[in-house]
Order: structure tokens, then C-alpha cells, then sequence
């Protein structure tokens, strides 16, 4: 189910690059606030969707000795680093600058040409962008797409969605600042599309970074998916009541659920009324007696065991993403 945050992510980067190169080449023309806040908004895309990546890859580590569930959760720390780092090196330089060129003003150079790599970059971005929901429009199998990527969706592939997002917002923002700056003749507008791109790149970053935290928390699983373990629960007759039910996103495809039960002790025992019936009739004394309850309590125990794995095998089936079971008797 990864594949698609994969595939995203790599287009991302290879887009973000290319367009990154081509708005630096137009600052150093331009001398633009608003280009070199574009091109470090680029660079901040590129550097934290490589994060991104590198999270994806060690996620995929089998488990071992030291982390027996597994490693999945090792992408929701690359993704929180990348959140951060969005934040200072994309938000916080560009805010930076934006304002130093308010205060600071000067002329700005070349800016047809700054306008043309903005299309140019727009139109690259747009397609990154189209490749990244294509691919979690496929993760998200038929669910309500944004509802799915806010609390569903692999926290890398929601990353890029957001960041392409912004990178197209961003160049409509930065080539609005110029073309009113070409107009007017004043660095103001230049000044304040960069501001601009900062606030909308801190709001994703802080977005990312509350989403993140969440998932490295552990939230419960979401409420179809417990809903569904209710019901398969309460539809086996051996449950008598369901106590407790407790789960966790482990990562963002693998839960842990825990439950608490009563079972039916009648039910289990009727599941063996023809080994009853059969050793009844060879009961003659206490020793008898005797080794027909030790007989007895083994094959409850056996049974028990037995409704206790098709209970499993029935949730695994119904919610895939459910790999770490605890069934336990209150």
C-alpha cells in the first residue's frame, strides 16, 4: 500500500529539483524576493521529500529483537523532521527575506523572464501534483478522498499532496507579486508575495507537524475499523461480552488491537457434548471421574484456543490492516 506514497514522493523529487534550479537561475536575473523565496520553497520541498523517502525505506525493516513490531513507524519521524524543517528553512528564511526586501527595497531586473520560468514551474508542478493524488486517490480505494488523507493516508504521501499543493499556490502567489511589481514599478508587491509564501508554508508545516505527532502517539484505530471488530466479535456466539476493546495504529498500515472478552462457557461446552456423551458412559468410579475432568479441561482449553484463532482469523480478514491481536478472558 506504500507503493503510491513512493511513487509520489520520487516524482516529487525530480520535479521539485528541476524547478528549483530553473527559479534560482531566475533570482540571480531578478534579484525578486518573491523568486528566491520560490526557489528556497523548492529546496525545502526537495530536501524534506528526501527525508520522506529515506523514512519510507528504513520503514520497511523487518521486526527483530529489539523492535518486535517492526520498524513502520520509523517513516512518521522522517515525516515529523520533514514538517520541521519546512517550517524553519522554508517558512522561516522566506518570511525572512520577504520582510528585509519590505524594509529594504530595490529594483528588480528582468522580470519577464522570471515570469515565463514561473509558468514553466507551474505547469511542471502541476503535473508532480497530479501524479501524487493519482496515487493516493488509488490508496484510498473509493473513500472519501480528503477524509482519507486527514486521517487515513500515509503521512509521506499526504506530505507531498500538501506541499505540491502549496508549490502551485505558491507560484500563483509569486507571480501575482511580480506582475503587479512589472506593473506598478513597486518592490512592495514582490515583497509581500514572499511574506505570503512563507505564512502558507508555515500553515502546512505546522499541519504536518501536529499530524505526525498524533501518529507517533498512537491513535486508536479509525472508527469503521473498530466498528467492524465489534460486530465480529458480537456475532460469534462463544463471546458472551465484549469487556474491553482497545487498539493502535502501530503506523499508518498496521494496527494493534487488545481486547477483553467473556466468553460462553455453555457455548464451548456444547461444542463438545459428543466427547461428554462418550466418556460418560465410561465413568464407573472416582478415578474415573477423575481423569474424565483432566481429560475435560484440556479439550476446554484446546477449544477455547481454537474460537480464539478463527476470532483472529475472522478480524485479519475483515481489517486487513489488524496484525497484532491480544485476545484475553476477563
Amino acid at each position: 500500500m506504500a507503493h503510491g506514497s513512493k511513487r509520489a514522493v520520487t516524482a516529487a523529487i525530480v520535479g521539485n529539483t528541476l524547478v528549483m534550479i530553473a527559479k534560482f537561475v531566475a533570482f540571480l536575473f531578478t534579484g525578486s524576493a518573491a523568486m528566491l523565496s520560490e526557489t528556497l520553497h523548492s529546496l525545502a520541498d526537495t530536501t524534506n521529500q528526501v527525508l520522506l523517502l529515506v523514512g519510507i525505506e528504513r520503514s520497511k525493516r523487518a521486526a527483530d529483537h529489539k523492535h518486535p513490531f517492526g520498524y513502520g513507524a520509523e517513516r512518521h519521524v522522517w515525516a515529523l523532521m520533514s514538517a520541521v524543517g519546512i517550517f524553519f528553512l522554508g517558512a522561516g528564511v522566506t518570511v525572512y527575506h520577504g520582510v528585509n526586501s519590505l524594509l529594504h527595497p530595490h529594483e528588480l531586473k528582468e522580470l519577464t523572464w522570471a515570469i515565463g520560468v514561473l509558468i514553466f514551474s507551474l505547469l511542471l508542478e502541476s503535473y508532480v501534483l497530479w501524479v501524487a493524488v493519482k496515487a493516493m486517490h488509488e490508496e484510498a480505494a473509493g473513500k472519501p478522498f480528503l477524509a482519507f488523507l486527514r486521517h487515513e493516508a500515509d503521512p509521506s504521501g499526504t506530505a507531498v499532496v500538501l506541499e505540491d499543493s502549496a508549490a502551485c499556490l505558491g507560484i500563483l502567489i509569486a507571480l501575482g507579486g511580480i506582475v503587479a511589481t512589472y506593473l506598478t514599478g513597486q518592490p512592495m508587491w514582490d515583497a509581500i508575495a514572499s511574506i505570503s509564501i512563507g505564512a502558507l508554508l508555515a500553515a502546512i508545516a505546522v499541519w504536518l507537524i501536529a499530524r505526525n505527532h498524533d501518529l507517533l502517539i498512537g491513535p486508536a484505530v479509525p472508527k469503521e475499523d473498530q466498528e467492524k471488530i465489534r460486530a465480529i466479535l458480537a456475532e460469534n456466539p462463544v463471546v458472551e461480552r465484549i469487556v474491553q476493546l482497545r487498539t493502535r495504529m502501530m503506523d499508518t498500515y498496521t494496527y494493534r488491537v487488545a481486547v477483553d472478552v467473556e466468553f460462553d462457557g455453555e457455548s464451548i461446552a456444547a461444542k463438545l457434548e459428543d466427547e461428554i456423551k462418550e466418556a460418560y458412559g465410561e465413568i464407573e468410579d472416582y478415578e474415573d471421574f477423575r481423569r474424565f475432568c483432566a481429560k475435560y479441561a484440556d479439550q476446554i482449553v484446546e477449544q477455547l484456543g481454537d474460537e480464539v484463532d478463527a476470532i483472529e482469523n475472522a478480524i485479519k480478514r475483515d481489517v486487513p490492516r489488524a496484525r497484532y491481536l491480544d485476545i484475553e478472558t476477563d
